[in-house]
């Protein structure tokens, strides 16, 4: 939803147009130079606004104290111009360093900039994505539009069942965001097509941002970063390519007319039959036979090592006969299991949690139970009931599942009993809601409730097919986002683009961004009689007067005609009365009209 969500907002500032363009000219093959004009055009920036300020990051405060709460009262122009100046000779502030701990008592170190830095990275980012996203390879499955763990794991299951590849190279790089080397990235932007001096240099201060209490890094993209994520695909994309030149894209001398024939033309050579699958650093890579398995394992270690700088850990990585042993991927313990059937014997994908994820799920689950004895709102009940529910719905996709989650249920079972069981009463199916009874519809099982809030079972979740990625899905072609969203086809884009252009220069960034959104969700109609309204005929009107809270949110403002805008806060009898026979407001509309007039302290008419 998210994804979709931000989707439209390019289409909101006019922006898709340039993203496209720029993804087609990538693919093509072409160079990039004068990026930076387009990262701080007036566009891109208040897009960049819009995108980061419902990330929950936008929340957590930087070295310098700020969050999105400290500039959302800026006006559009200061916020503007303070972003090109950043452009015109960019210095980054200091990261914070923050450790998140892990459910397995370890911690997790991230980086956070400040504010103004992540919405100085969004701006770039934006831009980069669609140039990257057309040259990077089809099944590396982290951090890119629209693909997910599921997918990564779903591919990796479809190299088992239908392309019979049962062994396994597992490789794990240490420590990959601690260690990536800055000369090597920029050197990788550049084979990209990213030719803009200008911007590697921004990029290459932004790679050295000072982090408090441990210095100026020489190496490493801080995870917390905005453009982390993507320069870390930058980096491994490199690996994807060579893994695929291999055999999957390997360029043979003769053209074959079908893939089959190709194939067949592949197995009689001394090939590495391989194929990778990646989702961020976590990799593996499917071959035919041992032996194969194996020189691509010591390939592997050699290309990374020399051509990336990266060391591999020797004790987590290995070959796996995937017949025998599982292999580990995203949380998922895969193995091939023997399927009989009448014409041969067949080997088919099984999956499981792994034993860690139960343990994590395990330490998450009694949390949340230690909370509800503590404190007993129904809140704490209900975090309980979303934690279970995000198991169940991340862990769906094994085959197992029911399984696993029995293991579970049977681990928590005794914390459930002994330190709740003053508090709870039995519960009937009917006290669920009616999407938790859609949910959890045919499963026979005791039931409890806290606060008339019913605990969810545990074992409560089939196993939900997870689908390969459709490779026709795309952000930047016309085609791959019908597939994602309909075009905003009920507004008129000639009053969209003008309606984003025509800003309030002296109103905050917050209030210009909140009204283009209450302005699309009314397809451009008056909130009281419906009209669709024109270019220069419509207001925003603050349902709670501005003068009293400061309140620009979203739920706070509405757009109306000018005239019915005017009625809202007209006292004069005699001009409401001329305004009145004017407009002709049916008894509804009336109704609307003066419950906005009294939210705004003015008498009903």
């Amino acid at each position: 939803m998210l994804k979709r969500k931000k989707l439209r907002h390019n289409e909101y500032y006019d922006m898709q147009y340039h993203f496209d363009s720029l993804y087609a000219q990538s693919a093509n093959g072409q160079n990039f130079y004068g990026l930076l004009d387009l990262m701080q055009s007036n566009e891109n920036i208040r897009l960049a606004y819009r995108n980061i300020k419902r990330n929950t990051g936008s929340k957590t405060a930087g070295y310098d104290g700020l969050t999105i709460e400290d500039i959302k009262q800026l006006s559009v122009s200061e916020i503007v111009s303070t972003i090109q100046r950043m452009f015109e000779h960019y210095i980054p502030k200091a990261v914070r360093r923050v450790f998140i701990p892990k459910a397995d008592g370890k911690t997790r170190p991230l980086g956070i900039p400040t504010i103004w830095d992540r919405l100085f990275q969004q701006c770039i980012l934006q831009v980069l994505e669609p140039i990257c996203e057309a040259r990077f390879y089809k099944h590396s499955y982290g951090f890119r539009p629209n693909r997910n763990t599921h997918h990564a794991k779903a591919r990796f299951e479809t190299l088992i069942n239908r392309a019979c590849l049962y062994h396994c190279v597992d490789v794990d790089i240490k420590g990959f965001f601690d260690n990536v080397d800055h000369a090597k990235l920029l050197k990788q932007m550049w084979s990209l097509g990213i030719r803009d001096k200008a911007l590697l240099s921004i990029i290459s201060h932004l790679l050295k941002a000072e982090i408090i209490g441990e210095g100026f890094p020489t190496k490493g993209t801080p995870q917390g970063g905005i453009l982390s994520p993507l320069l870390s695909n930058i980096v491994l994309n490199e690996l994807d390519w060579w893994v695929s030149h291999q055999w999957e894209s390997f360029e043979t001398r003769k053209l074959y007319k079908s893939y089959g024939g190709r194939y067949n033309a592949l197995k009689q050579s001394n090939l590495k039959h391989c194929y990778i699958v990646r989702y961020a650093d976590d990799f593996k890579i499917l071959c035919h036979t041992r032996s194969q398995a194996i020189k691509m394992y010591y390939a592997v270690k050699d290309f990374l090592q020399t051509r990336l700088h990266l060391q591999i850990s020797e004790e987590k990585s290995k070959v796996v006969n995937l017949k025998k042993n599982s292999s580990e991927f995203l949380g998922f313990r895969l193995k091939a299991h023997m399927k009989k059937t009448n014409r041969r014997t067949l080997y088919v994908a099984r999956s499981h949690m792994t034993e860690k994820a139960l343990k994590n799920a395990q330490i998450k689950g009694k949390q949340a139970i230690k909370a509800i004895q503590k404190h007993q709102p129904a809140e704490n009940v209900w975090r309980f009931n979303t934690v279970i529910m995000g198991i169940q719905n991340y862990y769906s996709a094994a085959s197992h599942i029911t399984d696993d989650l029995i293991k579970l249920n049977n681990r928590l079972h005794k914390a459930l009993y002994n330190r709740l069981k003053e508090m709870r009463k039995e519960a009937t199916f009917q006290d669920f809601t009616k999407t938790l009874q859609k949910r959890y519809k045919g499963y026979e099982c005791k039931l409890y409730k806290i606060k008339d809030m019913v605990l969810v079972p545990i074992h409560a979740q089939r196993c939900k097919v997870n689908l390969n990625f459709s490779q026709s899905i795309c952000n930047y072609t016309t085609v791959g986002r019908n597939k994602i969203h309909q075009n905003l086809r009920a507004i008129n884009r000639q009053t969209l683009a003008y309606v984003m252009k025509q800003f309030v220069p002296n109103r905050s960034i917050e209030y210009n961004d909140n009204r283009i959104s209450r302005f699309i969700a009314q397809y451009g109609k008056c909130a009281v009689t419906g009209i669709e309204l024109g270019l220069n005929d419509w207001h925003c009107h603050h349902k709670t007067p501005y003068h009293l809270t400061k309140d620009d949110s979203y739920g706070n403002l509405m757009i109306l005609h000018e005239s019915v805008h005017r009625l809202i806060h007209m006292r004069n009898q005699g001009k409401i009365q001329e305004l009145l026979s004017t407009l002709k407001l049916k008894k509804k509309e009336l109704k609307k009209v003066n419950e906005l007039r009294e939210q705004c302290l003015n008498e009903a008419i």
